[in-house]
């Protein structure tokens, strides 16, 4: 079981830190000789990091009824989003198998939020359409294990020159359809990992989405104060690290 804990803290964590989850999970499930259910147990750390995210972002879910504009750009942030992640399913799960390509991946991660250092003091705070359209496409791209979504998607809204923390608000919230989109498709991988270990799943479940909640808070404090490009470090440090002693 401690394995499962130790996978939805790594989850949790990762899942909202710009350093990527997905590239975490393939790095620690090959360290402790997981592979069965993989993409199953992704699946059920995520929709822990899920709720997480819902309940943290309560207040603003609520508040978008009377926003129908934020709305449409959300829309249109999960159309682009979901077309291409559905287009390029199989070649984006193809590369979760790769510790090789998760780690080139977080290299570019890295040298990401490193260049959006010098975007953190724009002080636009209404986002239109066309940068709803370029987070669209930022956040499909970050599909690919080893970008971290939040990451890419946060430093999108930055490099258009929004406000710090309507670049924080507005990256999370629009991730919320696109996750759960996400999950449901691949609900199916569910069952069978559940089948196998119940409790341990449930574990990993519970330690995803407290662990999440704690990312978060400190997320948002980290990039009040402008501090974002530390997790690039990390990441390019991760990067190198993997390919000096993973294979495969």
């Amino acid at each position: 079981m401690l394995n499962y804990i130790i996978l939805g803290i790594i989850q949790g964590l990762t899942e909202f830190f710009p350093v990527s989850s997905s590239a975490h999970l393939v790095i620690a499930e090959k360290l402790m000789g997981i592979n069965e259910h993989v993409l199953g147990l992704a699946v059920v750390l995520h929709l822990g990091t899920i709720l997480s995210l819902i309940i943290f972002f309560f207040k603003d879910i609520l508040g978008l009824l009377n926003k129908i504009n934020t709305i449409l750009l959300i829309l249109v942030v999960t159309v682009i989003t979901g077309v291409i992640g559905i287009a390029g399913k199989d070649f984006f799960e193809g590369l979760f198998s790769s510790a090789r390509m998760v780690a080139f991946a977080l290299f570019i991660t890295g040298a990401i939020l490193i260049a959006a250092k010098k975007f953190v003091d724009g002080h636009r705070q209404d986002i239109n359409f066309k940068d709803a359209f370029i987070l669209g496409l930022a956040q499909a791209i970050a599909i690919i294990p080893g970008l971290s979504r939040s990451g890419v998607t946060i430093s999108t809204l930055l490099f258009r020159k929004i406000e710090r923390k309507s670049a924080f608000t507005f990256s999370f919230l629009a991730s919320i359809p696109a996750v759960l989109g996400a999950a449901v498709l691949e609900s199916k991988e569910i069952g069978s990992v559940l089948t196998a270990n119940p409790l341990h799943i449930g574990a990993g479940f519970i330690f995803s989405f407290l662990s999440g909640l704690f990312a978060l808070w400190l997320l948002k404090r980290i990039i009040r104060n402008a501090k974002l490009h530390y997790f690039g470090y990390y990441c390019i440090i991760i990067a190198a690290l993997t390919l000096l002693y993973i294979r495969g």
